[in-house]
């Protein structure tokens, strides 16, 4: 510089603290809890929507729909495989025991 004296960065110029983001879980949390502060009114519009003589049929079943499923949970549907009915599922749990001895290295015959 002309006058001879040298810029010297203050620490503020250097170090700026970067605020942290919430973690995403945090995040679901918040909005889950924001969406649910509006339940009432939220359930207040689907009834005027359904009890509207203005609204469209499908738009009045929906808004029924949206209702129903809020207040008793959607119903479950079985599985059907399309031979005899409803398929049937199931689960089979392995254990396999290893001999700490033989647990690093593959198996021949002889160790059979």
């Amino acid at each position: 510089m002309s006058d001879g004296l040298e810029y010297e960065p203050k620490i503020a110029d250097v170090y700026r603290p970067v605020a942290k983001r919430p973690s995403k879980a945090r995040t679901l949390t918040e909005i889950r809890s924001l969406a649910r502060s509006h339940t009432k009114t939220a359930i207040r519009v689907l009834v005027g929507i359904m009890r509207s003589s203005d609204a469209t049929p499908a738009a009045r079943v929906s808004a029924a729909n949206a209702i129903l499923d809020r207040g008793w949970g959607k119903v479950t549907q079985p599985i059907e495989n399309g031979e005899d009915g409803v398929l049937e599922l199931t689960h089979r749990i392995e254990r396999i025991i290893v001999h700490p001895d033989r647990a690093g290295g593959a198996e021949s015959s002889a160790d059979l």
